[in-house]
């Protein structure tokens, strides 16, 4: 059997892009309709996950962005129900758990005083002899906080999130993740945090040391939620459980034609004038008709893939951090979330704790292949080593899988990306991608709502007058609005690329000075 509807824009997957662009060309009068993958959940990678009524967070999403526009959409679409939450995050090395940012007498003490003042030495002789134009991670870290603490704070989570040596990853990375945070700057901010002395932020604060963060109270996927329901109320269309199919333009009549499956097996028919995906590029252009030349380049685009093991303990987290790096290389868990830190509502008994387990991964590898049961026990085990809850204590649990969380900078990266996004904005003229997977960049869900709102100015002006692929981490659209994008800084926001073996410098021994 067949279903076959019709609608002006038809947008693929149900994520922070794609319900941010459906609720607005609702919100406008234009006929749209949303499918999405996923049987019950909305807002993809910022969804949040209900497990016995214990609510949890795929990776934790802060709301916090420079855009005016941005904010104020997270306020039209959920105005009453975000609360405001503090910023508490730790690392664990060694046995020992300190405060994230920085410390400084905290971290003096418990580095010891030797290893400390080898950090200072590592750090001076690092200013004096730095790598010149270092071309890795390793190299750019060594030469800005010396090899001492890149072999304590950088190395092993680093390369526990991207499964590749630091010596592999591109050094332009490093300076976009970590620009405007020097070892000056955290030392100063941690003599500040250890006196107790209360610092005043503006827009030049970097974000790694804001405090406080917007979070809506019962998590992200709320927001979708929400944004769904309003865009229905408008008369949009949000279809669950739709597979993508197959996208075949016609040319001649300016129209598509996208079919997509439920679960039972039912082809849905849909014909629409716009298509906007926000699905993997590898995807999209698998299921693209005509095929499009630049399909072989979207199947070299590589992803890093992530898993939660969500531990619920009877006995209450006895620490305060909404999540917790571990650099620990004894462990293979690397980040802790305490979700009731996030927000209290998210954990519907007192006297239960529900902690999130990250391990990073790669699809089809060993932690990703391994049965749920055997992941449960590795967390348990884990979560007893770094010592935040009793493995006795946990009582249930459950394993969510991600595909695709993160997409993958490698030497052909750009080449690829660029080769796809020519090939389809040529031959596929009302073809619009958005978001993180959509667009094959790291852009956390304000900027991949950005690129949504964009599309949405284009289609209602029925050409391309925004460039959305300039949306980046650090584009400030505050005070120049919509009519400034295209000004905005240019610099993108960056994952890790892989250094090409010719430019690779012979690794530095971690005893180094």
């Amino acid at each position: 059997m067949r279903v076959q509807t019709d609608t002006e824009v038809l947008i693929i997957g149900g994520g922070p892009a794609g319900l941010t662009a459906g609720y607005l060309l609702a919100k406008k009068g234009r006929a749209v309709t949303v499918i999405e993958r996923d049987p019950v959940y909305l807002g993809g990678i910022s969804r949040t996950v209900n497990y016995k009524d214990f609510l949890f967070d795929i990776g934790g999403h802060r709301f916090f962005s420079k855009s005016r526009e941005v904010v104020d959409l997270w306020r039209e679409i959920l105005p009453d129900d975000f609360i405001e939450r503090p910023r508490l995050s730790r690392i664990f090395y060694n046995g020992k758990f300190f405060a994230y940012p920085l410390k400084a007498f905290e971290a003096l003490f418990k580095l010891g005083l030797l290893n400390s003042a080898a950090c200072v030495l590592s750090y001076a002789y690092a200013r004096v002899a730095p790598v010149k134009q270092p071309k890795t991670f390793h190299q750019w870290v060594r030469n800005q906080f010396g090899e001492r603490l890149f072999s304590i704070f950088f190395k092993t989570y680093t390369e526990k999130v991207w499964g590749m040596s630091c010596d592999e990853i591109s050094a332009d990375w490093a300076a976009q993740r970590i620009k405007g945070l020097d070892l000056a700057i955290a030392v100063r901010d941690g003599l500040t945090r250890s006196l107790g002395i209360k610092r005043k932020t503006d827009g030049s604060t970097a974000k790694t040391l804001l405090e406080t963060f917007q979070y809506p109270r019962r998590g992200p996927g709320m927001m979708w939620d929400a944004a769904a329901a309003k865009m229905q109320a408008f008369g949009g269309k949000v279809l669950m459980d739709r597979t993508m199919q197959g996208a075949a333009w016609d040319a001649r009549n300016k129209v598509w034609t996208v079919t997509s499956t439920d679960a039972a097996g039912l082809e849905h028919v849909v014909t629409a004038r716009h298509v906007i995906s926000s699905a993997p590029i590898v995807e999209l252009t698998s299921a693209l008709s005509p095929a499009p030349a630049s399909r072989p380049s979207a199947k070299q685009l590589r992803y890093r893939d992530f898993l939660t093991v969500a531990l619920i303990a009877k006995s209450p987290a006895e620490f305060p951090d909404n999540w917790i790096y571990i650099h620990d290389p004894s462990v293979k868990v690397g980040r802790v979330q305490n979700f009731e830190s996030w927000s209290p509502e998210m954990v519907p008994q007192d006297g239960y704790a529900c902690l999130g387990m990250e391990y990073f991964c790669f699809e089809g590898d060993g932690l990703w292949a391994s049965k749920d049961e055997d992941l449960i026990e590795l967390a348990k085990r884990e979560i007893g080593h770094i010592g935040l809850v009793r493995p006795e204590d946990v009582v249930d649990a459950c394993v969510v899988r991600q595909q695709k969380a993160y997409p993958v900078y490698d030497d052909a990266y750009q080449a690829n990306v660029e080769a796809v996004r020519v090939d389809l904005e040529r031959n596929f003229p009302t073809l619009h991608l958005v978001g993180r997977n959509g667009m094959h960049k790291y852009n956390n869900q304000d900027h991949a709502m950005m690129t949504a709102m964009l599309t949405v100015e284009n289609i209602l002006a029925g050409e391309r007058i925004y460039d959305v692929w300039q949306v980046n981490e650090d584009a400030e659209y505050g005070e120049a609005g919509l009519s400034g994008a295209e000004e905005a800084l240019k610099s993108e926001r960056l994952v890790p690329r892989r250094v090409k073996s010719e430019s690779h410098a012979p690794a530095m021994s971690s005893a180094a000075v």
